[in-house]
């Protein structure tokens, strides 16, 4: 048994079968709109009226495309606020057809899931990269982080918040670049029903549901539901099968004191997506050189699927949240939530890689001869579950020229993992596949728990504070700081091995032998801070300038500790660092209706591991730098727009290239990116629109493969949407994709032995109705 010690230095120089799935409980829950609060004297009345000497409204602002950050510690609306934010409503994703976040995501310039996994794991769920780096760890709901490598449907949203730059301060531990919080729906005091049924290409179906009743006076319950039964344009055999019921019980929703009960149950059973070879796509080559011909092979068809129909991807999440606002006579405002959420994840997905050992040519003149093989079944089955309690509290004090607007508040968060080992038995395996023409319909695998195990826990205690202190009414001054305590433990039992570091040594048992390997614990004090500063020109427009600091301590991303001395999970080594740098100018015009945004970002990650002369030291540093523009909005009452840009200037600042092609640039990172939405509204009711997004070109990671393409090219894809309102209670939209049916390369994997094909052209026709 390996132990590990938590050491806060650098390591010392030296020469030298198929699962049933699981009834999980989830409860969602809703950290929602911010409450306001207004005080102002009543006017003259009319003799036969009461003058009331105040009045104090509760309520919730709603703008369609433009909205407002539903985080308290975010004390300013967004013209105010010094750093890039961009929040995806559910009138726009709606509108757009989108399902799940990562297709809400496309809505941010250069956020997606570029990244398509290692080797022998492929990547599954929201595998989200954000200006450079992987931000699948940073995922909130409702300001609770939400663990487990899967994908989020996105029925009981109300809107996704996209937090660029450092998020430390904000969140805790945190990727180096941003983080994405979605924030669910909750009952509220209006009677309001609707319902959507959708059809479309490859056999898409989907049908949602949302009841708000209001129950009493200051009582109300909503209720969505989610079923869906599809397959996914442009993939055979892949499968996105799942149902969901979320419920939220509101009390004294007509009083200064709200509580909110909030439940969600998900359940997934789809088959999932191994993807398919990059055989053929530009800047391929052999990948053996006894064999030169194959480097002229045509490239696969994208539909076909290398898997097997004994895949699968069983998913349950659960959440339950208690949530209780109050708002004082002064208009300040205490919260408190408490959570329980669980997440399983139980799948074997069949991948392969396309080495010259792996891809076989019988025939080197028939093409149709060509195999690959299935040789790299990935296998998981993991749990994830958090138990938090936090408390917050926003006031506002001061009066004439300086004002502050304060949120601060105390975290508690226990998180767990547990996985449970599975593996190949017996020496078993699949047949290859034809390269051309795969049958997923094959037997010969067996497979089935072995004995090994992981175990993680986090235990985290925060403290934080955020000021904005404003002086007159042009200039503010902001910031804040985070404290938060960890203590992290993790052990697990693997396979042994002969030699190498991916398990423990045999010591005389047969290899194979289930033995102890990590039994790690580490514990620090993380500070993250931000400080901003703001100029206000005229009253809806903002020049400001930012600065923040935030750190990813070793298994903050996973909950996994490492005793290898190339991993950053190892507690040897210090936390990672991100510091990012932000200019920009903001304008809200149109009656506060649209939103303009302009902004210069450079971030620096540090503490990143370098090996020099054989031993890993923590010198490396990397840089993501760029603009980013946006507009958001109404331009008129019947004309809406979504559109933004960004560059990332990526470079590898000290230390090795990351890039197959030996460049200093980052991987899984496009150098441009645009997206842009827009729909106008007739008066007799027909609404048209549509969208464009660009993704420049991504660099691969780099490794040993031989022959793989070392990049991707850029794309560009345009989709559009009509929709017609019959009344105020039924429409119909068509939503129309890749009208181009451009065959571009969505994600690539590590060593480009596969690649994710984009959405070819397809269709989806949906039915809304309220009632």
């Amino acid at each position: 048994m390996s132990h590990i010690r938590s050491r806060k230095h650098a390591a010392p120089h030296s020469d030298a079968n198929r699962r049933p799935l699981g009834a999980s409980l989830i409860a969602g829950l809703a950290l929602g709109a911010t409450f306001t609060a207004a005080a102002a004297p009543a006017g003259p009345a009319p003799d036969d009226k009461e003058t009331l000497d105040h009045v104090k409204v509760y309520g919730a602002r709603v703008k369609r495309y433009a909205g407002e950050s539903s985080s308290a510690k975010f004390t300013q609306n967004l013209v105010n606020t010094t750093q890039t934010i961009n929040v995806i409503g559910n009138d726009l994703f709606n509108e757009q057809g989108a399902t799940s976040l990562t297709e809400a995501l496309r809505n941010s310039p250069g956020v997606g899931t570029f990244y398509a996994g290692e080797n022998g794991n492929t990547a599954t769920g929201d595998a989200i990269y954000l200006r450079g780096f992987d931000t699948s760890s940073n995922i909130f709901v409702d300001g609770v982080r939400d663990l487990g490598a899967v994908s989020r449907d996105i029925f009981n949203i109300d809107q996704v918040e996209v937090t660029k730059g450092p998020a430390g301060t904000d969140t805790g531990r945190s990727a180096p670049t941003g983080a994405i919080n979605l924030v669910t729906k909750r009952a509220h005091l209006r009677d309001a029903n609707s319902a959507s049924l959708s059809v479309g290409s490859a056999d898409q179906r989907r049908a949602v549901a949302d009841f708000n009743r209001q129950l009493g006076e200051g009582t109300a319950l909503r209720v969505n539901l989610m079923a869906q039964d599809s397959g996914v344009p442009g993939r055979d055999n892949v499968e996105n099968d799942r149902w969901g019921v979320a419920a939220s019980l509101g009390f004294g929703l007509d009083s200064a004191t709200r509580t909110h009960v909030d439940v969600l149950h998900v359940e997934q059973d789809n088959v999932p997506d191994g993807w398919v070879p990059t055989v053929g796509l530009p800047g391929y080559s052999s990948p053996d050189p006894t064999r030169p011909w194959i480097s002229g092979a045509a490239p696969v068809n994208p539909e076909s699927f290398y898997g097997t129909t004994s895949d699968y991807d069983d998913v349950g999440a659960d959440m339950v949240t208690l949530r209780i606002e109050h708002m004082t006579d002064s208009g300040a405002q205490l919260r408190n939530i408490t959570r329980w959420g669980r997440t399983s994840q139980d799948y074997m997905l069949t991948a392969f890689i396309n080495s010259g050992a792996n891809f076989a040519t019988p025939d080197p003149s028939n093409p149709a001869t060509w195999t690959i093989a299935r040789s790299t079944p990935t296998f998981k089955d993991q749990v994830n579950t958090i138990l938090t309690n936090q408390t917050s509290l926003v006031a506002h004090f001061g009066e004439g020229a300086v004002r502050h607007d304060l949120s601060t508040g105390i975290e508690f968060v226990r998180e767990k993992l547990f996985t449970t080992g599975i593996a190949v038995q017996g020496g078993t395996k699949w047949p290859a596949a034809n390269l051309y023409d795969p049958d997923p319909n094959v037997s010969g695998l067996r497979w089935g728990p072995n004995g090994a195990d992981g175990r993680g826990k986090v235990d985290t205690a925060a403290l934080y504070a955020f000021d904005t202190m404003s002086l007159g009414d042009r200039w503010q001054i902001n910031a804040g700081l985070r404290v938060d305590r960890y203590e992290s433990e993790y052990r697990n039992a693997r396979a042994c091995v002969a030699t190498g570091t991916n398990g423990p040594a045999c010591n005389g048992a047969a290899v194979g032998t289930v033995l102890p390997f990590v039994d790690g614990k580490a514990s620090d004090t993380l500070l993250n801070w931000k400080l901003g500063a703001l100029y206000k020109p005229t009253e809806n427009s903002s020049v400001y300038a930012n600065y923040a600091v935030s750190q990813q301590p070793p298994g903050g991303a996973s909950l996994e500790l490492s005793n290898s001395a190339n991993s950053a999970n190892n507690p040897i080594y210090e936390p990672q660092k991100a510091r990012t740098a932000e200019l920009g100018m903001k304008w809200s015009t149109s009656g506060d209706a649209l939103l303009l945004t302009a902004a210069l970002y450079d971030t620096r990650i540090e503490n990143e591991l370098v090996q020099e002369n054989g031993v890993y030291f923590q010198t490396g540093e990397k840089r993501v730098r760029g603009i980013e523009l946006s507009a958001v909005g109404q331009i008129t009452s019947n004309w809406w727009v979504s559109t933004g840009f960004t560059t990332m200037d990526t470079e590898v600042v000290a230390g090795t290239n990351v890039t197959a092609d030996g460049s200093r640039e980052l991987a899984y990172t496009p150098d441009r990116a645009f997206t842009a939405w827009t729909t106008y509204r007739f008066d007799n009711g027909l609404t048209l629109g549509g969208g464009a997004r660009y993704s420049g070109e991504m660099k691969r990671g780099t490794d040993g493969a031989i022959g793989t393409p070392a990049y991707t090219e850029d794309y560009w894809v345009f989709d559009a949407v009509a929709s017609y309102a019959f009344n105020d209670a039924f429409d119909v939209r068509l939503n129309l994709y890749n009208l181009a049916d451009e065959n571009y390369v969505a994600a690539i994997n590590k060593s480009g032995y596969r690649y994710t094909p984009g959405q070819p052209r397809s269709a989806l026709l949906t039915f809304n109705v309220k009632f």
